[in-house]
């Protein structure tokens, strides 16, 4: 099956996640759409396809005949999109682009500016996929699937390409967070994995924050304000004073590159009771420990000015610094980078400012880079991805995987 056909065919069925859901998957949908997976995978020739009571999709490439010794090498991708806009009703189109501004939505006045979105100027001359400017598209994750199961469809077409086992697994939940809860190491079968889950062509990332989450709650005392003087403890105020002793300039909209920082994304205040919810994030451990430490001594220092059990602070881990467990795999790295050089794309090696299932597998024993898919701005409707990245990064798998020269994986889709 041609990969654009492939891909369109994916974002069409509505996948997306549901953090408030308990369930697992959190979508009954996400499940249905691993069960059409599990039949396409059986199709293309992978072994053992099927989806589990989690919804997670397994199968296996069988090894090339001599080739049986190798070691197992696992890839993966999830099936859900953000619930950061509507995945449902997506309604794409695919645009060759020769420069300028894109209209998705000329009802609504949506478009992709070229000002705006300066990605677009890599991509003059070639055909985007983009939306009809009212859902995200889905190409996180539906372009890594597309990409591992052409990748492996190839190769199942040409048996006299030799390359070891290949296992797959599909993941439901990634973007809540839950992508790796119920993944079974034992029923992968792989030592050492890729996750096809990045942006750009080229984009190969080893390196993601530590991260926590902290809940503040404020208790405060609550009185007509006409004869609150000495007696009213404003919930809300010591809330804003606790945000004010946090450095201002280490929040996101002020930080890069591998520049830590605290993130307010919830507020919810009244006099006598106030809620904040913040995200810390660092990529040194030690610098993650000292902001975390940073919360615990603001926190006790305005429970001392203000009474004890004013400020209570709950401080959760949430993942952690893949680098620590990939160094002693770099060669996943190399070959990955070969593997670029192969097909003629340039790697891009950057610090994810975020977190991937790879980060939590790999501290489950299952090392876990993570690579391109080629997409751009994720989450949103000005979501786009070039049909010749997506070429791109299966001819790069089919060369992960083997030892053939990339010149002989072109034209796989």
């Amino acid at each position: 099956m041609d990969i654009t056909e492939r891909f369109l065919r994916y974002v069409s069925v509505d996948t997306q996640s549901d953090e408030c859901s308990h369930t697992t998957p959190t979508a009954e949908k996400e499940k249905r759409m691993g069960e059409a997976l599990t039949a396409e995978m059986t199709e293309i020739g992978l072994h053992g396809a099927h989806t589990d009571g989690y919804g997670y999709v397994y199968g296996w490439l069988p090894a090339s005949v001599g080739c049986e010794s190798i070691p197992t090498l696992g890839l993966i991708a999830h099936m859900d999109t953000s619930p950061d806009a509507s995945g449902a009703n997506v309604k794409p189109r695919i645009v060759h682009y020769e420069g300028g501004d894109i209209v998705l939505n000329a009802e609504t006045g949506v478009k992709l500016s070229a000002e705006q979105f300066e990605s677009l100027n890599a991509y003059v001359g070639q055909d985007l996929i983009v939306t009809d400017g009212t859902t995200l598209l889905g190409a996180d994750d539906k372009a890594g699937v597309a990409e591992i199961l052409t990748a492996l469809e190839h190769l199942a077409a040409h048996p006299e390409i030799p390359h070891g086992r290949v296992a797959v697994c599909i993941t439901p939940d990634e973007e809540v967070g839950a992508g790796a809860d119920h993944f079974d190491l034992e029923q992968f079968g792989a030592a050492v994995a890729y996750t096809v889950d990045g942006g750009e062509l080229g984009g190969l990332e080893y390196e993601n924050f530590n991260a926590a989450s902290a809940r503040v709650t404020v208790r405060g005392v609550n009185l007509h304000p006409g004869s609150a003087k000495n007696k009213m403890k404003n919930a809300a105020l010591i809330a804003v004073e606790f945000a004010t002793l946090l450095p201002p300039a280490e929040t996101p909209a002020h930080t890069e590159g591998y520049e830590g920082f605290y993130h307010l994304n919830r507020i919810k205040a009244n006099e006598t009771l106030a809620k904040l919810h913040y995200l810390i994030r660092d990529h040194d451990w030690e610098r993650f420990q000292k902001r975390k430490d940073f919360f615990t001594r603001a926190a006790a220092w305005l429970n001392e000015k203000y009474g004890p059990g004013t400020v209570q602070l709950e401080l959760t881990d949430s993942y952690y610094n893949m680098r620590e467990k990939i160094e002693p795999h770099m060669y996943l790295i190399h070959r990955a980078r070969s593997a670029f050089r192969k097909v003629g794309v340039e790697t891009r090696e950057e610090p994810i400012r975020g977190g991937t299932d790879g980060a939590r597998l790999s501290y489950m024993g299952l090392p876990c880079p993570n690579l391109s898919t080629g997409g751009v701005n994720f989450h949103g409707v000005y979501e786009y991805i070039p049909v010749q990245s997506m070429e791109k990064m299966a001819e790069m798998l089919v060369c992960l995987i083997t030892e053939e020269d990339g010149t002989k994986t072109n034209n796989i889709t």
